[in-house]
């Protein structure tokens, strides 16, 4: 027993190293194997650099081809258009000498005709001498017919002169009558060249119907009116305009604005003297509203001035 536990020890002792040698030299292998990967590495990263930087100069150059290519693409469309260019100045130059000579042959021809004209211009000139002797008297009977022209305009203006003078005179005796009759009516003025009425003379306030004391009183206008035209010349174009003039306050009738009211109270006054006998054609109607005042204040006094129906006799 002794003897064979002895032997399985020294069995055993034998093996170990055998084992140790196994390991060191798979140790070796493995390590040969990452030296032999390590190196593999480093020289596939140089092979991978050198392949890069020539790709990078391979993309450089084709960029710079591309660029030569624009260049000459460039070059190639300048010279394309040159090219038409000079061909159509190409064409127009053979479509002038065509021209050209063709001028060179018509006058050629015109040339070889010429001697036959020359009698018929001579013609021509003594036709010439005799027209421009006529024109010479047409141009005097022309300035004669100028002068009279002139007179004829000098006479228009002094007959529209006297026209008008005639007007003045009689829209001074109209004027003049209507303040004889009518001086002692209050609210009733002249202002300048104007016969006013205050709207509340012959209106309601708002209203466009024309009270029985404004009847009455358009009614001695007219009858002055029709003794002063019965007077005026048919050639004298007198009018009597009537004026309807409003307050800028508000009005809360049955007309929408001011510009209504004075213009519908215009009107009754114009109807009013055509029924008495006033001719409408010597009559015109307007409203103003509330744009043209008499007085710019905010009194009462002021918004009643400027309520007002105004005549002026003057010319269309």
């Amino acid at each position: 027993m002794a003897r064979r536990s002895r032997r399985s020890i020294r069995s055993e002792l034998n093996a170990w190293p055998g084992y140790v040698d196994a390991l060191s030299t798979l140790l070796m292998v493995i390590i040969f194997v990452l030296l032999v990967f390590v190196l593999g590495q480093a020289f596939l990263s140089v092979t991978l650099n050198k392949r890069q930087q020539a790709l990078d100069q391979l993309e450089h150059e084709v960029a710079r081809l591309a660029q030569m290519l624009s260049l000459e693409h460039s070059h190639t469309t300048a010279l394309q258009t040159e090219i038409a260019t000079l061909h159509k100045e190409h064409e127009a130059d053979v479509a002038t000498a065509t021209s050209l000579n063709a001028q060179l042959n018509q006058q050629t021809s015109e040339r070889d005709t010429a001697q036959s004209h020359a009698s018929a211009l001579d013609a021509q000139l003594a036709q010439l001498s005799a027209v421009s002797a006529a024109l010479e008297v047409s141009e005097q009977a022309v300035q004669e017919r100028d002068h009279k022209i002139d007179n004829l305009g000098m006479q228009l203006n002094v007959a529209l002169a006297r026209k008008v003078e005639q007007l003045q005179q009689y829209r001074s005796e109209f004027f003049g009558r209507l303040r004889s009759v009518m001086q002692d009516h209050k609210g009733v003025q002249i202002v300048g060249d104007r016969f006013v009425f205050q709207s509340e003379v012959l209106f309601p306030v708002g209203s466009a119907d024309l009270s029985p004391e404004g009847v009455e009183q358009i009614k001695i206008l007219a009858k002055t009116l029709r003794q002063v035209a019965a007077q005026i010349p048919p050639d004298v174009p007198w009018i009597l305009r009537v004026d309807g003039h409003a307050d800028r306050l508000p009005i809360h009738t049955a007309f929408p604005s001011n510009w209504e009211l004075s213009s519908e109270r215009a009107i009754t006054v114009v109807k009013l003297l055509i029924a008495e006998g006033i001719n409408p054609h010597h009559l015109a109607a307007t409203g103003f509203s509330d744009y043209q005042p008499l007085d710019n204040g905010t009194t009462a006094e002021a918004y009643a001035r400027n309520r007002r129906i105004e005549f002026r006799l003057t010319d269309r």
